[in-house]
């Protein structure tokens, strides 16, 4: 399985196959800010709109492949006030259906992390619904817990669920962002 970080021109060339792991990702039942069953047109749009933000530098995606298709992703949100370059927050980790259970989410996990740790990022934030399977993912992965926030978001159903807060101190290497 390969990992690469997209650039915008990679991103904008890639909207359709990661639409269709967000199709699959949502489906699957997994609480990432999108409503089940997810439109495709939706997903496509989604996901074009993220191609400005990579541009901008306010937004770093990976996609991990297995070579004919897009199995995951993950992304880093970079803050854009001046008291808060020193974080960033990870964003839609998603692991298709059929390549759970196989390390792939721990994988993007350390890219990002250490993406992060290269780009002088010391501090970073997630929310995740609690009690999820990436709930145990960021737990395992030495990852801190905040808190949780009651009824934050819906989960694919509609349902409201509270979401848990996590956070990780990096030791930072000089900054290559």
């Amino acid at each position: 399985m390969i990992v690469n970080r997209l650039d915008e021109a990679r991103l904008a060339h890639c909207v359709d196959e990661l639409a269709d792991l967000l199709i699959d990702t949502v489906d699957g039942g997994a609480s990432i800010g999108f409503l089940a069953p997810m439109d495709r047109a939706a997903a496509v749009a989604w996901w074009k709109e993220r191609v400005g933000a990579v541009a901008a530098g306010h937004l770093a995606v990976w996609a991990a492949y297995d070579g004919r298709r897009a199995l995951g992703t993950v992304g880093l949100a970079f803050p854009d006030k001046p008291n808060s370059r020193h974080r960033a927050e990870l964003v839609k980790l998603m692991v298709h259906r059929d390549a759970r259970g196989q390390g792939l989410g721990r994988r993007l996990l350390g890219t990002a992390e250490n993406a992060a740790r290269s780009a002088g990022i010391t501090l970073l934030h997630l929310d995740t619904e609690t009690d999820s399977p990436a709930e145990r993912l960021y737990g395992s992965a030495g990852w801190t817990r905040a808190g949780v926030i009651p009824d934050y978001a819906a989960d694919p159903a509609g349902v409201l669920r509270p979401t848990t807060l996590y956070y990780k101190r990096l030791g930072a290497t000089p900054a290559t962002r």
